[in-house]
């Protein structure tokens, strides 16, 4: 579905007639939201691992930082040959895109991440899904039947997935 709007630069000039455009919200409402004058959006996060990689020389690398995905990092991974052979692996490709730091690395990819333990890569799908999700994946929900409140999960089965 195509949507088109009238957009107006600002600063153009409007004629006399024609309403002014309102102003854009100065920053995002709710309960995640970080009033603040200078408001900007957070798109590092920092984790510690369960475990922790163990490198070559066994060094334990357990604190890192991941940002948050764009459209880029979850459609550039379909195109890896052992996605397509296995879309399992793309959790893989895809974490190794978004860590930025862990531990004292020198460079985070998805090697790196195909050599963890599996309760560190569990732990990192979590945490990919939550702050791609405005910080959670789970919503408060009432039964229509008996109007009971529960959480539903809304993040979909695997990385990539809404």
């Amino acid at each position: 579905m195509r949507r088109s709007t009238t957009r107006v630069a600002a600063g153009a000039d409007l004629p006399p007639s024609a309403p002014a455009a309102a102003p854009a919200p100065a920053a995002p409402t709710g309960p995640s939201a970080e009033p603040a004058p200078g408001w900007s959006l957070r798109t590092e996060f920092p984790f510690e691992l369960p475990r922790g990689y163990v490198d070559e020389a066994g060094t334990v690398h357990r604190d890192g930082v991941m940002r948050l995905s764009t459209a880029r990092d979850e459609l550039v991974p379909l195109r890896d040959v052992r996605v397509q052979e296995n879309p399992a692996y793309l959790s893989v490709v895809l974490l190794g895109r978004v860590i930025v730091r862990l531990g004292t690395l020198a460079m985070v990819h998805d090697g790196i991440v195909e050599n963890m333990f599996a309760s560190d890569l569990a732990f990192l799908q979590d945490f990919y899904r939550q702050i791609n999700a405005e910080g959670h994946t789970r919503a408060a929900v009432r039964c229509p039947h008996c109007a009971e409140p529960f959480e539903v999960e809304l993040g979909g089965s695997r990385l990539g997935e809404s």
